[in-house]
């Protein structure tokens, strides 16, 4: 356990000479299969090229796949911290570019089923984490389970994923549309991947826009669009983020000017505090139904 020692006094140092209020960004989509975890990845390590300090934490419940997608078998998981009193700092992975990963893995169903004691402890565990990092990003699941959805509503953004398909943009509109019933103050940001062409991505995320507005009357926001590019592939192939394994990719470029218009877009007026807050409610109130 030295190495993770060490990590932990790093990661506390580093938090007692900043001012940094984390926040905390849900990656959703309505179905799988849309290249969601891919595009978390990239988009992370964009982010972190502009100097920002970002963790990647894989919400995946029972399909957790970021540890393939980089070629990593993990240590530990989230589990590890719930059942073996591990603290969050041990269960965090150095991923490519020495990015910060927190893993899934199989046993991830039972974060979202804690009984008090251990709930209060993850709670405490996730609190440490304010202020270590600029952004939190959690790679959820596809759709919205009642398992997952405390996450999602916590969160301070979302981010949904879809592709130009009719069956893609007809279920991410569904994901939409249950969220909105649920909380219709989380401000969303659409992102398509693998578009044909620009027009064509513009126009996805036009219909989303446009229905959104009409049937929810839910202002959600097109952040960018990433193309269908042959190096994506070859990069899942290889275990090895596409913007790592090939910078010159349309794929990398374009995944790098989405994270650039995030951050010139992005209002930060956020509260991790309030993040924990609304989860440490959720997941009370999830425990007192059961």
């Amino acid at each position: 356990m030295n190495d993770q020692a060490h990590n932990l006094r790093k990661m506390v140092e580093a938090r007692k000479h900043t001012s940094l209020d984390t926040k905390v960004i849900a990656v959703i989509s309505g179905k799988g299969g849309v290249g969601k975890s891919n595009v978390s990845l990239n988009f992370a390590l964009s982010l972190q090229e502009e100097g920002k300090k970002v963790l990647l934490f894989d919400l995946d419940i029972g399909m957790a796949n970021l540890d393939i997608l980089i070629g990593v078998s993990p240590r530990y998981h989230v589990v590890d911290l719930l059942e073996h009193d591990y603290t969050i700092w041990d269960i965090i992975e150095k991923g490519p570019l020495g990015i910060p990963i927190v893993a899934g893995g199989s046993g991830l169903l039972n974060v979202f089923r804690l009984d008090e004691e251990k709930q209060v402890r993850f709670m405490k565990q996730l609190q440490l984490l304010q202020g270590a990092f600029d952004y939190i990003i959690f790679d959820m699941g596809a759709g919205a389970s009642e398992d997952s959805l405390q996450f999602i509503l916590a969160s301070h953004e979302l981010f949904l994923i879809t592709t130009p398909e009719p069956p893609a943009i007809t279920d991410a509109y569904a994901m939409l549309k249950f969220i909105h019933a649920k909380d219709s103050t989380i401000p969303t940001y659409v992102i398509v991947n693998r578009e044909e062409s620009r027009k064509e991505g513009m126009q996805t995320s036009e219909n989303l826009k446009r229905v959104a507005k009409r049937f929810l009357n839910k202002e959600i926001h097109f952040l960018g669009s990433i193309p269908q590019d042959k190096h994506v592939l070859k990069a899942v192939k290889a275990q090895q983020p596409f913007c790592v394994l090939y910078p010159a990719s349309p794929a990398t470029k374009a995944v790098k000017r989405t994270a650039l218009q995030y951050l010139g877009k992005e209002v930060k007026a956020t509260s991790y505090s309030g993040f924990i807050q609304k989860l440490t409610s959720f997941l009370k109130k999830e425990t007192k139904q059961k």
